[in-house]
């Protein structure tokens, strides 16, 4: 599965939201797993929906990843409530940018809510790489990439 790229216009606008009543009855199964296929097949963390040209807010991220952290693969309509002031500074790439790997500034911690698959509410604290992931992929569905984020 091909990978949306910079310049694409999709990458620069906000996602829509998923409705409840769409996630309980499924609708949206096909896509999360052509999703996780194609975040395999690019050697991928995460990959969100635009990133292979769908208007839908959701991300998914590699399960030794979820597993690692013991936090759920999948995430629709995702928000970062709360940032931490305390920050540190990784190199992050992005499938979408090929080869372009920047010091990213992010929050180490952060408060963070979501959907999951059948429309159940998620919130939890990440921290660490976790946090990372969960605020590059959001920032993906609210139009944001790297290129937004270096200094």
């Amino acid at each position: 599965m091909e990978i949306t790229k910079l310049p694409e216009e999709i990458l620069g606008r906000k996602m829509e939201l998923a409705s409840t009543e769409d996630l309980k009855a499924g609708k949206y199964g096909s896509l999360v797993l052509d999703m996780k296929k194609a975040m395999l097949e690019h050697d991928g963390v995460g990959l969100a929906a635009n990133q292979i040209g769908r208007d839908v807010a959701v991300f998914v991220i590699h399960t030794k990843t979820a597993e690692a952290f013991k936090a759920p693969e999948v995430y629709f309509n995702p928000e970062i409530t709360e940032y931490s002031k305390d920050t540190d500074e990784l190199e992050e790439g992005c499938l979408s940018i090929p080869g372009w790997f920047v010091p990213i500034p992010r929050a180490k911690k952060i408060m963070f809510k979501a959907l999951d698959e059948e429309g159940n509410k998620i919130k939890f604290k990440a921290k660490g790489f976790l946090a990372r992931v969960l605020q590059h992929e959001t920032d993906h569905l609210n139009g944001l990439t790297i290129k937004n984020r270096t200094k």
